[in-house]
């Protein structure tokens, strides 16, 4: 099999996807910056670090390697960021995207796995989602990924490429054996915020809003392992080398839990109270709640979760941060 090029591959869900395909034998070409990835995470393959909006660079590597898939990750991620500085996530997330597309283009790929989010569908208002459901992101984040996602089918309706668009809906939790986990500075993923609180990391864990329209008035999100949205990767990389069609789907395990709910499970598996946990306004960007409807991932690609269990989810999230960086105040 020709290379992998994985673009973001030393970052939280690129590095596990990288560390399965490395397992599994494949030869893998990382491209990545550091600007929020870390060069210890990448488990296996060729790390090359630079950027994807770098037009030359990304060309020279496609050609010197024969690439003929491209996974794609980086991206900035954090939605209030994405509200308070746009121009920042479309600059990233869809110019570098189109660069990368251009590069793909020129060289000849054959095919994409497109890491894409959930919030390409807003508030939808029974709170579910299937992949039918009308995109309507509430906060550029969503509109940058939409964006690339209509670029992509667009580059696949003109010529050979195909593509899998992966619609991420929470990922959590970390590498079961410990080898690598969440490490992004300053990160608003609410699972590794709040066991950043519950070792020490953090002064204080704080719940946006109470007064949603859910059982117990917070957010409700479904969350779904890490290593179970890897596999899925894999699947589609599958699916594509026997000439599968193009598909968007969703990601995730088909129910939610509230903030409390997830709260509450991480006092459980500590073993303690979270000290510091306050309520505050809403944050900008937030639905009142975003589940998964997977069937199609399941029907078509074959994917099966092992770990669709929130307390496993949250273990492996804890012993990460109780086996990474020392206690700081925050």
């Amino acid at each position: 099999m020709n290379p992998i090029l994985v673009t973001g591959g030393a970052g939280y869900i690129g590095s596990h996807v990288v560390a399965q395909l490395s397992e599994r034998g494949e030869r893998v070409i990382v491209l990545d910056n550091l600007s929020t990835g870390f060069r210890e995470a990448v488990l296996g393959g060729e790390l090359i670090v630079g950027d994807t909006g770098d037009r030359d660079l990304v060309v020279r590597i496609l050609a010197d390697h024969a690439i003929d898939t491209v996974m794609h990750f980086a991206a900035h991620t954090v939605v209030p960021e994405s509200v308070s500085d746009p121009l920042k996530y479309y600059g990233n997330n869809t110019c570098a995207t189109r660069n990368l597309l251009a590069c793909c283009a020129a060289t000849g790929v054959r095919h994409f796995v497109f890491s894409s989010t959930a919030a390409v569908y807003g508030m939808p208002a029974s709170g579910i989602a299937d992949e039918d459901t009308p995109t309507a992101p509430i906060n550029p984040y969503g509109s940058s990924k939409l964006m690339s996602e209509t670029m992509l089918r667009d580059v696949s309706a003109a010529s050979a490429l195909r593509h899998v668009i992966l619609r991420y809906f929470n990922v959590a939790g970390c590498d079961p054996g410990g080898r690598i986990g969440q490490s992004t500075p300053n990160a608003t993923l609410l699972i590794k915020v709040a066991c950043e609180h519950a070792v020490g990391k953090r002064a204080q864990l704080s719940i946006f809003g109470t007064d949603y329209d859910t059982p117990d008035g917070t957010c409700i999100r479904d969350y779904i392992h890490v290593d179970d949205l890897a596999a899925a990767h894999l699947a589609a990389l599958d699916h594509l080398r026997i000439d599968g069609r193009s598909l968007t789907l969703n990601c995730g395990y088909g129910h939610g839990y509230s903030v409390r709910e997830v709260i509450h499970a991480i006092e459980h598996v500590s073993g303690q109270r979270l000290a510091n946990v306050v309520e505050v306004p809403r944050r900008a960007g937030d639905p009142p709640a975003l589940v998964a409807c997977s069937d199609r991932l399941k029907a078509i690609l074959g994917w099966q979760p092992r770990y669709d269990d929130l307390e496993f989810i949250v273990r492996t999230a804890l012993a990460w941060e109780q086996r990474s960086a020392p206690r700081v105040n925050a």
